[in-house]
Parts: C-alpha cells; sequence; structure tokens
C-alpha cells in the first residue's frame, strides 16, 4: 500500500507533519509513504528515513501537480493542510481514497471529509495531524521517537567540528535566532536579543551564537553593528537545511520566536526558549513543538508594554538559569 501525505506549507507546519509520517511507516502493514512538500521542505523530507519518496509541489496548475501525483500510484492520500489547488490536483490523479479536513470548498474533493475544528485549539498542530491519520489506520500506533530527526554521530560531529574549526569555538554553544518567519507574529526586538546575549556574556564555559537565514542580510549587518564589543559569533546558514539541522543538534540550547527554526531545534532534540503571541492562534498550546516536552521552555509575550518588561526581566533570570547548566 502507498500513502501520500500532502503539507505543502513552510518549515514548522512541515515538521508538524513529521509525527504523522513516522507513525504510517511504522504501521503494522508497512506502507510505502511519499510525502509531498513545498520545495524549501524538500533536502529535509529526504533526510528523513521515514519516507520512501518525496514530491515537490513548486506552485504549478492543479493539472500539472496531478500528473506528478498521479506517477506516486498513491492508495490513499492524507492532507494535513488542505487549500481548492492539492485538493482538486488529487481528485484529478484519481487517488482512491483522499483524507483531509473538512475546511472550506477544498473539502469537496476529498472522499473523507474530517471534522477536526482546528480553530478551537483542542491540541497541538502535531497532534491534530496524528488523529488525522487515524482515519486511514485506526490502530495507528501514534508514538513516536524523541529526537525525531535523528542524524549518525559522525555526520552530526562533522557539521559541528567544521563550524567550531571556522569560528575557533571550543566552548559549548548557545544560540539566539531573533529573526521572525512563518505563523510566528510576536517576538523581542533586535537590541532586546541583545541584551539577552550580554546577560549571558559573564557566565563561563559557553560561546553566545547569533544565527540567521540566508535572506537575512540586513538583519545581520544591523546586528554586527549592535553587538560590537561583545564576544557572539555571527552566523548565517547558508549550507542548507540539513547541515543547519545537524549543526542545531550540536547546541545545548537555542532561543527564539516561534518560527521553524524553533520546530527544528526540537525536532533535533536541543533544547529551546520559545517566545509566542498571547493569542490562541500563535499560542504554544496550537504549535507546541515536536521534541521531548521537558526541553522546551515557552514564553507566551504580552501585548501590553509594562508586562513586556517584566516578562523580559524574567526571561534574562531564567536564561541565565538554563544557561549555567550547560
Amino acid at each position: 500500500m502507498t500513502v501520500l501525505v500532502v503539507r505543502t506549507d513552510k518549515l514548522g507546519d512541515f515538521i508538524t507533519a513529521l509525527p504523522t509520517l513516522y507513525a504510517l511507516k511504522h504501521h503494522p502493514s508497512q506502507p510505502r509513504v511519499v510525502a509531498c512538500v513545498a520545495p524549501l521542505n524538500r533536502e529535509l523530507a529526504e533526510a528523513c528515513d521515514f519516507i520512501d519518496e518525496v514530491v515537490t509541489d513548486d506552485g504549478a496548475s492543479p493539472i500539472q501537480l496531478a500528473a506528478k501525483l498521479r506517477r506516486v500510484g498513491a492508495d490513499a492520500s492524507l492532507t494535513l493542510f488542505s487549500n481548492t489547488r492539492v485538493a482538486l490536483a488529487q481528485f484529478l490523479a484519481r487517488i482512491p481514497r483522499r483524507i483531509a479536513p473538512a475546511t472550506k470548498l477544498a473539502q469537496f474533493f476529498y472522499t473523507d471529509r474530517v471534522v477536526q475544528r482546528r480553530s478551537r485549539v483542542e491540541m497541538a498542530e502535531y497532534a491534530y495531524n496524528l488523529a488525522l491519520a487515524k482515519t486511514l489506520f485506526p490502530d495507528l500506533n501514534t508514538a513516536y521517537r524523541r529526537p525525531l530527526l535523528a542524524f549518525s554521530e559522525a555526520e552530526r560531529a562533522a557539521v559541528y567540528r567544521k563550524f567550531c574549526d571556522r569560528y575557533g569555538i571550543s566552548k559549548p554553544v548557545v544560540a539566539f535566532h531573533p529573526g521572525f518567519g512563518g505563523s510566528s507574529d510576536a517576538n523581542w526586538m533586535l537590541d532586546q536579543y541583545v541584551q539577552l546575549v550580554a546577560s549571558i556574556s559573564d557566565v563561563s564555559g559557553i560561546q553566545p551564537v547569533m544565527t540567521f537565514g540566508p535572506d537575512e542580510t540586513a538583519l545581520r549587518t544591523e546586528a554586527a553593528r549592535k553587538t560590537r564589543g561583545l564576544d557572539v559569533i555571527l552566523y548565517t546558514s547558508d549550507d542548507g537545511l540539513v547541515a543547519f539541522a545537524q549543526l542545531l543538534a550540536s547546541f545545548r540550547l537555542f532561543v527564539s520566536t516561534s518560527t521553524g527554526t524553533y520546530h527544528l531545534a526540537s525536532a533535533v532534540g536541543t533544547p529551546t526558549m520559545t517566545f509566542f503571541a498571547d493569542t490562541l492562534f500563535a499560542s504554544v498550546k496550537r504549535w507546541k513543538a515536536v521534541g521531548d516536552a521537558a526541553k522546551q521552555h515557552p514564553y507566551m509575550l504580552p501585548a501590553d508594554e509594562e508586562k513586556r518588561a517584566e516578562m523580559f526581566a524574567r526571561v534574562t533570570t531564567e536564561l541565565r538559569e538554563l544557561v549555567s547548566k550547560v
């Protein structure tokens, strides 16, 4: 049996699909698992040992996407986040059983329309995905390994050694990622990230690093100016998503807003300190990471300025406590 899993949005969203892909691959029927993903997630999907084949959705017409999907030969599809284009493509590909949440007009192209009402946020996004998969396999074991993204020790060590050699690092790394991305809509300003870095500058035995995506050149330039005189390394992750994931696996703590890199860090087993908006839509309740809950340290940032200042003081104190245990 071949099962197609469709999740064609951003990095964090795709990572919330990984527990489902893992659980499907380990079902007793031993299905062939194919993932349909956005281009930016292809490399990471191909690195997952529980995904047999990857199809890229490059935004082409439903007819063109249908031609790709038809070649997969899927017996069933599971669409974790749907829109009319991907729904129509699966209908045109004549996949016999097509399962998706019952949302908007797209639902009429599916054979199984499952009422989930995700807007109520009664569970995390990844848990909704697993629940949807039980429509296909009611006996599905929804447990999955942690860390979910597992690299060989040799691969991880080689990437980390190259990174350390490049920057002359000899101490454990605590990383800060000040950029926004995905559905994140709450974060500290860059000045406050600089203050967080400065707050641990006297903690011996650790090396602060600021990480930036390849499209965050302006933010990195501004950070270089604002951190002048601080012992912090600025790093741009321009070697690809898999290499960055392998690097994250060696960091001792990853501090960021609720964006794709947060989900990636948790998926490789790295402890996280993460900032969320104080709204249900963007909350940790919805976007809880797939990693070990004991390694996640979430903070809901209030809109009120006085309360934000109080929260920042708390974050600073608790950051020093976490770093002291690295």
